[in-house]
């Protein structure tokens, strides 16, 4: 499935930033050379998660995998730019399906676990998916249950794989002369990720392998080297873990430990025994580590560098890291339309900088770390759209790159307005101009909530919420949270004479088949939702009213 136009594809590659190197070619070069080295490592905990004690898989391992689900995939009627929806928690198998699912010629379109119904029906026919893989059940709900009751709903979703029937394709002989005839080309798409913003329902990301190895040649400004042991504490799903971790080792060879869910000691100890080099961590986990009594005594020497996600570290942690441990902190601003800054050590030394400014690729004249910085281009724009060049002005991003989509999923009517006339995307977010060779993240425009690393819109939360009889008007905001960085909190008027609770609107989000994740955790009852002159909710008096009172409460 290629998605790119011909004439982006031959701009790219007359500039020598795409080739025609696939993902699968990078990660055979290394099962060859490597054979016996692992690859893959379990969660500690995998036989609670999925009722399997946990494995290490070595590259060889893994490819007979790979070609072993591929094989069954194919004999099930998978083959060429078919979509193939799967919801795992992280382990070896979820990495091994990206590789197999590519090798039958389809596209992964990976989704979070705690996604339900709404989400998953939705996806499943904007995508015409025939495939959806997940578990039998996790935590007490049943994932194939749900497959089965969309499958009803949705003619082109024919397979529901569980965890149990992937583990039997993965034992199945390889079919190698029927895999080796399916062409995979390097601007065929590798995945489709999807990001929630101000939209209400889910938006496809695709990006192709050319698109994913200038993302991981990107990475590398982290710190990443070939055949580092890399771990990943993020859901193996989107940008922060995907484009962070299993892209760059793909690229790069060595070892991906994974890890779910997030446990302060079993992290801990994970970073420690498996000397880890390198891994992506959001603010919120330095703290925990920093603070946690067994950190103090715990050797982390093995570590070369730690990137921050999601939100901009505090300077007291990248203080504490470097001082304790000789840890450089960097930070990533990213998303999944595969746009990217890394505020690396070699790109931005000062640590006072590198807290909340990255490097401004496609500056005139200067050379960062990376290649494929060279091949990147921002600007800074007012809301009309014109662009703002002077000192510490503040505007949205826009983004042009080899690394980011061709436009979002079969929503031509997003992409109208998702990027400008010059092919630059609209990212969002608000930075601001420091000199010619950095730009500051300021705010997030789009209003999202980030919870535990996964985007909550809170214009559907609203939505989900405004159809419950008893509520007259409501607003969810993200209020800040030590472990997950953000929980929802819906302001709520009820309508006359009516009584509301969270206890009611979350089980009526439940029934609705909202995700788990995105069902409010405080409600406030007010009078009115404070709006502007043309009804836009003013939400930066309700994140001031929700700081105070927690404030209040501390």
């Amino acid at each position: 499935m290629i998605l790119a136009s011909e004439e982006r594809i031959r701009t790219y590659t007359e500039m020598g930033c795409w080739g025609k190197k696939t993902l699968l070619e990078d990660f055979q070069e290394h099962a060859r050379k490597t054979p016996e080295r692992e690859a893959l490592v379990d969660p500690r905990n995998k036989e609670a998660l999925v009722g399997v004690a946990p494995e290490r898989v070595t590259y060889e391992e893994l490819a007979r995998a790979i070609d072993g689900t591929a094989s069954a995939l194919a004999a099930s009627g998978i083959g060429k730019d078919d979509i193939v929806i799967v919801q795992l928690p992280n382990c070896w198998e979820l990495a091994m399906l990206y590789l197999a699912v590519a090798r039958t010629g389809a596209t992964i379109s990976p989704i979070p676990l705690q996604w339900r119904a709404k989400e998953l029906a939705y996806v499943a026919e904007l995508t015409e998916a025939k495939a959806f893989i997940t578990v039998q059940e996790f935590h007490g709900f049943e994932h194939v249950g749900m497959g089965r009751d969309v499958k009803d709903k949705v003619p082109s979703l024919r397979h529901i794989f569980s965890y149990e029937d992937l583990r039997g394709m993965i034992r199945e002989p390889a079919d190698a002369s029927r895999l080796d005839a399916i062409r995979v080309d390097a601007n065929d798409i590798f995945t489709i990720c999807w990001t929630s913003g101000t939209e209400a329902q889910p938006k496809g990301c695709p990006l192709s392998h050319n698109n994913w190895r200038c993302q991981s040649d990107m990475a590398a400004a982290a710190g990443m080297e070939p055949g580092d042991v890399l771990l990943t504490a993020g859901p193996l799903v989107n940008m922060g873990a995907v484009g962070t971790v299993l892209a760059p080792w793909i690229l790069l060879g060595g070892t991906i430990v994974l890890h779910h869910p997030f446990e302060p000691m079993l992290l801990l100890e994970q970073l420690v025994e498996e000397k880890i080099n390198y891994t992506l961590l959001v603010p919120a986990v330095l703290n925990l580590l920093l603070k946690h009594p067994a950190a103090a005594e715990v050797d982390l020497s093995s570590i070369r560098a730690i990137t921050v996600g999601s939100a901009p570290p505090s300077l007291w942690s990248m203080q504490e890291f470097k001082k304790r441990w000789n840890i450089d902190i960097g930070n990533i601003w990213g998303q999944n339309e595969g746009t990217g800054f890394i505020s690396g050590v070699k790109d931005v030394p000062d640590i006072n900088l590198r807290v909340d400014h990255f490097p401004r690729y496609g500056a005139e004249g200067q050379e960062w770390s990376i290649r494929m910085a060279q091949f990147v281009h921002t600007k800074i724009v007012d809301p009309d759209g014109s662009e703002l060049t002077e000192e510490d002005a503040v505007g949205e991003l826009l983004y042009k790159g080899p690394n980011n989509i061709p436009g979002y999923f079969r929503r031509p009517d997003l992409n109208e307005t998702a990027f400008d006339p010059d092919g630059y995307l609209r990212t969002g977010d608000l930075f601001q101009i420091k000199g010619k060779l950095h730009l500051k993240f300021y705010d997030r425009a789009k209003d999202i909530i980030i919870r535990g690393g996964l985007n909550i819109s809170a214009q559907e939360v609203e939505n989900l919420i405004l159809a419950h009889p008893d509520v007259q008007d409501a607003a969810a905001i993200g209020m800040p949270d030590e472990n997950l960085g953000e929980r929802t909190c819906v302001y709520v008027v009820p309508g006359p004479g009516k009584t509301v609770t969270l206890e009611g609107i979350v089980a009526f989000m439940k029934e609705l088949g909202s995700a788990v994740y995105k069902l409010p955790e405080r409600i406030e009852i007010v009078e009115e939702i404070p709006r502007n002159p043309v009804g836009k909710i003013i939400k930066k008096e309700l994140r001031r009213d929700i700081a105070d009172k927690l404030a209040e409460k501390d």
